[in-house]
């Protein structure tokens, strides 16, 4: 499965850095994280990690395969 995670701001390096599965996209005021998630584990395990960071998902979505 693929996902997009449509974050608020900029992501810096630094915490991209805690997301090696995903590809960044910087995108006015917003930034756009993708890339496959094995199962629902990893999924729920992306959102905690967004959210212990102090990052905002503004929208999550299934990518088609």
């Amino acid at each position: 499965m693929r996902y997009e995670f449509r974050i608020s701001g900029v992501v810096p390096d630094t915490l991209a850095a805690s997301f090696p599965e995903l590809d960044r996209i910087p995108v006015p005021e917003q930034t756009l994280l993708f890339g496959s998630v094995a199962d629902e584990a990893h999924l729920y395990g992306l959102l905690t990690r967004f959210q212990s960071l102090g990052l905002r998902v503004l929208e999550m979505r299934r990518l088609p395969a």
